[in-house]
């Protein structure tokens, strides 16, 4: 199965992922190592430390699938950005500052503050959906806010949202905690895709190969291969099909009833 990755740190020099061309190039190689075909390269936008304007990443991104068709490294990369929530999010939509995940402008990858999910966060996921953005939340099951209460999750997918997890999440990379909770959100049906948000060759690596592995073998091969079709699909912008979701308190009830 080829896959695709919607989240990804590689595009040299303009964030904390890769630091050069050279370092790119490497981690685009390991990504193809991994199975992966296609990349959205998502470098940080509007977070506290990185503004990387809309047409500065297509040019860069250009430039940069050009040094992959001239390594001859068969990877296809589409440009993107991991948008944060802010109070100016909806100016830079109008402002054409925003990057989506497809190119008809459907889904948007949306990073929330680490720490916490704002109490403004569903207003502004109402002002997306209701001019037909999608938002993906990006690795929600590292946010602290989903953390501490899981049972928001269902309530923003149930507004409309999707969400993305990051595969070293699912392998216990982030801690016991973290994989625990990303387990959850599979068997509630709050996760959608799986994505490297990978950054180096450290902790932060692709790790794609391994979590569909993991995912095959604890949900089933079909389960792991509808994750990738959603991930084809959001980057054609075309409809993700959402099964019947659960809150995570209740997975947690139907597997411990379920000891009985």
């Amino acid at each position: 199965m080829k896959l695709i990755d919607l989240h990804c740190h590689i595009l040299p020099g303009v964030d904390d992922g890769a630091k050069d061309e050279t370092m790119a190039l490497k981690m685009a190689q390991a990504a193809v190592d991994q199975g992966i075909s296609h990349i959205l390269l998502t470098p940080h936008h509007m977070d506290s430390h990185y503004v990387n304007h809309r047409l500065a990443v297509i040019e860069k991104t250009a430039a940069f699938q050009q040094s992959l068709v001239d390594k001859e490294i068969p990877l296809k990369v589409f440009p993107s950005q991991e948008v944060h929530l802010t109070g100016d999010l909806m100016d830079a939509v109008w402002g054409d500052d925003v990057l989506f995940m497809d190119a008809g402008n459907r889904y948007l990858l949306l990073e929330l503050p680490h720490n916490e999910v704002p109490e403004y966060t569903e207003n502004m996921i109402f002002e997306l959906t209701s001019r037909g953005i999608t938002p993906v939340l990006a690795h929600p099951e590292r946010n602290l806010g989903f953390q501490k209460d899981p049972d928001k999750l269902y309530d923003f997918v149930e507004m409309g949202c999707l969400t993305q997890l990051t595969s070293s999440s699912y392998l216990g990379v982030f801690g016991k905690k973290v994989q625990e909770l990303t387990e959850k959100i599979i068997k509630a049906n709050l996760g959608f895709v799986f994505a490297s948000d990978a950054h180096n060759f450290e902790g932060r690596r692709f790790m794609m190969r391994e979590a569909f592995a993991k995912l095959t073998e604890q949900e089933g091969s079909e389960r792991a291969e509808k994750f990738n079709q959603n991930a084809k699909n959001i980057l054609n912008g075309i409809d993700v099909e959402v099964d019947e979701i659960s809150r995570i308190s209740d997975v947690k009830k139907k597997r411990f009833f379920g000891l009985f």
